[in-house]
């Protein structure tokens, strides 16, 4: 295989970042030696979050075998993921805020058809649904656990306790037609085609707020390994997590 420099669109106090988590770790486990140093083992975990590289292309730029290369990711995962916002810190942040924006996104996965519980109606794929929590300026606040693609997008929040946390904590709460009967602090479009004037200049304004909320689907799918996954659907939440943790420590 055919090995060249390549660069990550990430900043080096990212990279920082996750060297002193792993170096950390090292000493809590008791690890004395390591085939790489911690800043390799997280050039390496970067390199395949962000970029999406598999393992038979990463042990070929570090000159490591594909099993060593899987456990330094997944310890890497788990290290990130452990230190992720929870719903609750995620609330006490959100109470700052005017309002949130939720919406969910659709996480592709390597799936056959005979996977019923992973494939979307709605979008006509195989995925992991995923609940996103949003400023009013479009920026990432929190991201759910994944569920399986075929999870209506209102199942899956009041699932994660969603509904519930933004009605105790009286956050008023921007989302699309599919959290229709979620509560009345969850405002949704008006439903059907022959809308009045009034509900359709309500609609469009509506639409105008959520649709600040795209950003923080761009800013998960920046991480092109969620573009298509291709892991076991158990480790997909702390794929996730890990993705959650980096994208708040670097802004």
């Amino acid at each position: 295989m055919l090995v060249y420099p390549s660069s990550i669109d990430l900043s080096s106090s990212t990279l920082r970042h996750l060297t002193r988590q792993l170096t950390a770790r090292w000493r809590e486990i008791g690890t004395r030696w390591r085939r790489l140093p911690g800043g390799r083992q997280a050039l390496l975990a970067l390199a395949h979050l962000r970029c999406g590289d598999t393992y038979a292309q990463l042990a070929a730029g570090f000159g490591i075998g594909i099993a060593t290369v899987y456990r330094y990711i997944r310890e890497a995962i788990e290290v990130l993921a452990a230190r992720a916002p929870a719903l609750a810190t995620a609330m006490e942040t959100a109470q700052t805020k005017a309002f949130v924006i939720l919406d969910g996104t659709l996480l592709p996965i390597d799936r056959i058809a005979a996977d019923t519980p992973y494939y979307s109606g709605k979008q006509k794929r195989h995925g992991m649904n995923v609940q996103v929590l949003t400023d009013p300026f479009g920026r990432l606040l929190w991201a759910s656990p994944a569920l399986p693609g075929a999870t209506h997008d209102l199942t899956a929040a009041r699932s994660h306790g969603i509904v519930d946390a933004l009605a105790t904590a009286g956050l008023k709460c921007w989302a699309d037609k599919a959290y229709q009967g979620a509560g009345r602090h969850i405002r949704v479009p008006f439903r059907g085609r022959r809308l009045k004037r009034w509900k359709r200049r309500h609609n469009s304004s509506h639409a105008k707020i959520r649709c600040v909320g795209e950003q923080a689907m761009a800013v998960l799918k920046a991480w092109r390994l969620l573009r298509k996954l291709r892991c076991s659907t158990n480790r997909i939440t702390d794929i996730v997590k890990a993705v959650l943790f980096l994208h708040h420590t670097s802004t």
